[in-house]
């Protein structure tokens, strides 16, 4: 154990019991997470591809656009 992740133990020692065990929930899925590539549909693929052509071309969302889609979800 590195003396980081000791400390950070430590401190968790002192918190309450709940919140021990949401970061220790936390802390066993980060470390059973497959950092493995995530295999894309051809949709996605083509989405993401046309994201990345619309970055490419400077085309971004309005200050307006994005206040309008935060108002809509209540943001």
């Amino acid at each position: 154990m590195t003396e980081l992740f000791r400390k950070a133990v430590e401190a968790t020692e002192k918190l309450p019991a709940s919140l021990q065990d949401e970061i220790a929930r936390t802390m066993l899925a980060m470390a059973e997470w497959d950092d493995t590539v995530a295999e894309l549909s051809p949709e996605e693929e083509a989405s993401l591809a046309e994201s990345l052509a619309e970055a490419e071309r400077g085309e971004f969302a309005s200050d307006e656009e994005v206040s309008a889609l935060w108002a809509k979800h209540g943001l």
